[in-house]
């Protein structure tokens, strides 16, 4: 049963406005480290932890009250002037602040919170009285033992009737044998809960018919993700109007059907019929551009929680680090947001880590004490481009190279034959790091490389500069939804394919002539560099019925090479549905075409690998489109 039942909408909107105004008072508390005598800032801190704490008491979570009151009370004397804000004392601020996103999380599962740890709780009270405070990393304390007895640990007797009630569905019968002790508590002791986002999204958890349906519903919540989204009502303005635009365009298109019909074929009629279909297809497109701005939403909402990451990072490894953050207004589809925390989180931590110096190595080379992290995001066409600069000691391609061989990554003839830009995508090797020894922060090699892979997932690209002495750039390309994606759709063996159009650089004629073998592989030179030759129908694994008369200059990570096609149909947008109970190599989804035929869109960096390292899932792939064309 729940722990706020009869309250489960309060509970939601509760955790979906504090989530995001704890997230406000993370940021500005990083700010107040930089101006500890900003009175604006102290003031928005102090009513963010008194919103938070009235928010509570609606719903009588006493663990959460108590650390907001302590809190409040804290900021209050800060603001007075009573207090002086000391880095240790941040860390302790910073620490509760931590502990409040742990109950919110408790609190997303519908049971009460436990309280914080005593500690942490001490600490406080003890910069109330205006005593030192060493820094402490807090944890939720146990609840304290229930009065009942605790459930049943393996070996005991279980609970048979329990059992028999969960497996039935059956009530339990009235017994006149001798009572048994309590039944379990629906919300037991929790232990130590580790920092879980708050979920304002999720449906408030079912209340139990029995305490074993309590477990499941737990865990299923646990699974659900954010499915809300805040839309500007002008937006939702912009698309109602469309489709009313549309609906009078139908009812047109329908009189012109009915006039059609019944034989008035005069070119009045016809060219009535054309300007309606003309007006119907900019209204759509209108459409669909009005409904893909409602799914975009500010790339701010994703950084503001990077700052207090660069911090308390920074902190840990002695480190003065400022992380600017520019572009917060650039919008991008909240599927793509949600995808990005990941790569993000590496990024920042590693350019914290691995990019930065400590400030004793900077001030002996003559820079500033301080190092400055930028995270900043910019649209560029019809993509957004995400860039994380430092300004520490870059990244030396000879370290680089040495550090993969010496893994076993690479051998020592393939490292001799990169440039230095080759080099830098050293970083992206599984299991690739350039520190000895582990800690915990970095130092095993798995954050790089699922960087890049989360990056290709999205359709994007991934490029490093870095400067020996002066900083790396880590720049990210990304389209601005993956709804609908530019494509070019090419034709081998009557079959068309459609390829991301982000992956195409030009379309160029292939004549044999110009075809050289160099160590066993077709090749061509275009302006002076030599391309490898890759037919598309020998990498799905069907005979090539003709000479390729068209090749597709591709550009798939740092690989260029040349796609060999037999015509191509032209460039289309397409929305991608993804093939369901099947998941063929090489192939991202489908789409229909004009005519109604399917279109397969291919994932060409699966398709490279499967083709060099596995012939069985060409196999695959092979009998897949056999059986879509009709062709076994």
């Amino acid at each position: 049963m729940s722990d706020f039942a009869g309250m489960e909408d309060l509970l939601q909107d509760f955790l979906t406005e504090s989530s995001e105004l704890l997230s406000d008072v993370d940021n500005k508390l990083v700010e107040l480290e930089k101006r500890p005598e900003d009175k604006h800032l102290l003031n928005d801190i102090f009513r963010g932890f008194h919103t938070i704490k009235g928010g509570a008491g609606f719903l009588n979570v006493d663990a959460l009250i108590n650390l907001c009151h302590r809190t409040e009370n804290l900021f209050d004397k800060l603001r007075n002037g009573q207090l002086k804000l000391t880095p240790e004392l941040m860390d302790v601020i910073l620490a509760a602040t931590g502990v409040v996103r742990d109950m919110f999380g408790a609190m997303g599962q519908a049971r009460q919170p436990a309280a914080a740890d005593p500690s942490l709780l001490a600490q406080l009270d003890a910069a109330l009285e205006g005593k030192a405070v060493a820094a402490a990393t807090p944890t939720l304390a146990p609840s304290p033992a229930p009065s009942q007895p605790a459930p049943a640990v393996a070996g005991s007797e279980p609970d048979w009737q329990l059992l028999h009630q969960a497996v039935t569905g059956q009530a339990p019968k009235a017994s006149t044998s001798k009572p048994t002790a309590p039944p379990v508590p629906v919300a037991p002791a929790v232990p130590t809960q580790p920092a879980h986002p708050p979920l304002p999204a999720a449906e408030p958890v079912a209340r139990a018919a029995a305490p074993a349906a309590k477990a499941p519903a737990a865990s299923q919540q646990l699974a659900t993700q954010e499915t809300t989204i805040r839309i500007d009502t002008n937006r939702l303005d912009q698309v109602l109007n469309l489709s009313g635009e549309i609906g009078l365009t139908k009812n047109r298109l329908t009189t012109l059907r009915t006039d059609i019909l019944s034989g008035k074929t005069d070119g009045a009629t016809l060219k009535a019929l054309d300007e309606a279909i003309g007006q119907l297809d900019l209204l759509v497109g209108d459409l669909q551009n009005a409904v893909m701005k409602t799914r975009m939403q500010p790339i701010g909402r994703l950084f503001q929680k990077y700052p207090r990451l660069a911090r308390d990072l920074a902190r840990q490894l002695g480190k003065d680090v400022e992380l600017v953050i520019s572009g917060e207004e650039t919008e991008l589809d909240k599927t793509m947001l949600e995808d990005l925390n990941d790569p993000l989180v590496h990024l920042v931590r590693n350019a914290v880590d691995h990019g930065v110096e400590t400030i004793e190595d900077r001030i002996a080379i003559g820079k500033p004490a301080k190092s400055i992290v930028q995270l900043s995001a910019t649209q560029v066409g019809d993509h957004i481009l995400l860039e994380i600069i430092d300004d520490g000691k870059g990244m030396r391609p000879d370290v680089l190279r040495r550090k993969a061989v010496e893994k076993g990554l690479i051998d020592l003839e393939t490292a001799n034959s990169m440039d230095d830009k080759q080099a830098l995508q050293l970083v992206f090797l599984p299991g690739f790091s350039t520190k000895d020894q582990i800690s915990s922060v970095s130092g095993r090699g798995v954050g790089m490389d699922v960087v890049k892979t989360n990056i290709q997932k999205l359709n994007g690209r991934i490029d490093i500069q870095s400067v020996v002495g002066e900083g790396t750039r880590f720049s990210i390309s990304l389209p601005l939804t993956l709804a609908i994606l530019p494509v070019l759709v090419v034709r081998v063996c009557d079959q068309p394919f459609a390829v991301p159009l982000a992956m195409v650089r030009e379309i160029i004629p292939i004549r044999p002539e110009h075809i050289q073998e160099v160590s066993g592989r077709a090749t061509i030179v275009v302006r002076d560099e030599i391309l490898s030759v890759r037919s598309l129908a020998r990498l799905i694994g069907w005979e090539e019925t003709q000479t390729p008369q068209f090749g597709v200059l591709m550009q798939a990570a740092e690989n260029s090479f040349i796609l060999a096609i037999d015509s191509f149909i032209g460039r289309d947008d397409v929305v991608i549905k993804p093939l369901q109970n099947i998941r063929p190599r090489g192939i991202a989804g489908a789409t229909l075409s004009g005519d109604g035929s399917v279109v397969l869109v291919l994932d060409m960096e699966s398709m490279l690998d499967d083709t060099q390292n596995s012939d069985h899932s060409a196999i695959k792939t092979t009998q897949f489109l056999e059986m879509l064309t009709h062709k076994a």
